[in-house]
């Protein structure tokens, strides 16, 4: 795959006419100077879930095709919990509970139902591992190829993808695992947190609501620095895809890259999460619960409800994808470097980079 090489150009995408034609409007990439210094533009939120749509438009039936083949597989598995044991969930879930108990907690409907999700996500996960580091990745370096691919004005070509990726999958995989224990490990350190305030709390004679106040405000404190993790492994893997650089190398690079542009990814991170919240509970209440009729819905909303999934996936790797290039922007755009350079030209993922002639 060649690396795009025109004067640096700004690329966006457009809404043209093609004449000769009967379709009226025909998306493409437009290549638009903006005098001597031409570059991509940093984009907020909006404008990122705005580019996303338009690369979509532009290449709707590579990006399904990921979607179909790659994520609602993996999507059908985890929400229906069909590889999770349900004896080691509840196993789990009373030994969360006796811990909870003991530090002060009162056992109450949320803190129950809190421990059986934390206790059904981890026997998940640990389950679709090999999902994960199969499906899951292949899709999201799938994703990415095909953004760089559309913002290259190239095709996606399935035959160089795979020879691309039996080079880069060392890296990618190496930056997965790498991915996984930050995840991990903010989780444990969660855990041991939570346990030592609730425990200080009790030990000073607070009464079990002010334990539940303090774990709340741990629990807030938490989630945001959990969700800064969360976009710095998205953007590392983007980076393993793009860059020849690996595990936790890319995690820095990632860490460093989104330093002012934290905002916005927690804003694409809080609706990704929204998203997926909403059609996983709309699955759990409409298909894996009985609560209305006799349940002949369960064979069409099972099926949509998943593709729904499926495709809020698809649009949080690809919005993750041109975060990387909006973020690059922006430190172009603060570098006191005097010399301007296409984003695409500084990115080393073509063919001679990965070694393909």
């Amino acid at each position: 795959m060649e690396a795009y090489t025109e004067n640096s150009p700004r690329m966006r995408l457009d809404h043209s006419k093609k004449e000769g034609s009967e379709e009226t409007h025909l998306l493409r990439f437009e290549l638009e100077p903006t005098g001597n210094d031409h570059r991509f533009h940093s984009m907020n939120a909006l404008e990122i879930l705005r580019e996303t749509v338009r690369i979509l438009r532009y290449n709707s039936w590579g990006f399904l095709a990921i979607a179909a083949l790659l994520i609602c597989p993996l999507s059908a598995l985890l929400l229906s919990n069909l590889l999770v044991d349900q004896s080691l969930v509840k196993r789990l879930t009373i030994r969360m509970l006796l811990i909870a108990k003991s530090s002060g907690l009162p056992l109450r409907d949320f803190i129950s139902h809190s421990c059986q999700r934390f206790a059904e996500m981890a026997i998940s996960s640990t389950m679709c591992f090999p999902l994960y580091i199969t499906l899951s990745l292949l899709s999201k370096a799938a994703v990415v190829y095909s953004v760089y691919c559309s913002y290259s004005l190239k095709k996606f070509d399935v035959s160089q993808f795979y020879l691309i990726m039996c080079k880069i999958w060392r890296r990618l995989l190496s930056t997965y695992v790498w991915m996984c224990m930050v995840v991990v490990g903010c989780l444990i350190l969660f855990l041991i947190l939570l346990l030592a305030v609730c425990n200080t709390c009790s030990i000073f004679g607070l009464s079990p609501p002010h334990i539940v106040y303090a774990a709340m405000v741990v629990g807030l404190i938490f989630s945001v620095i959990f969700a800064n993790a969360i976009i710095i492994c998205n953007i590392a893997i983007v980076i393993s895809v793009l860059e020849d650089v690996s595990g936790p190398e890319a995690l820095v690079q990632s860490g460093v890259l989104i330093k002012g542009q934290t905002q916005v990814g927690l804003l694409i991170f809080l609706g990704s999460t929204i998203g997926m919240a909403f059609v996983e509970g709309l699955f759990e209440h409409r298909v894996k619960t009985l609560s209305y009729g006799d349940g002949s819905s369960r064979i069409w909303e099972g099926p949509l409800l998943v593709i729904m999934y499926s495709f809020v996936v698809l649009i949080d790797s690809m919005m993750s994808a041109v975060f990387y290039f909006s973020c690059r922007s922006f430190k172009m755009e603060t570098s006191l470097d005097s010399e301007s350079h296409s984003i695409l030209e500084t990115i080393n993922f073509s063919a001679e980079s990965v070694g393909i002639q």
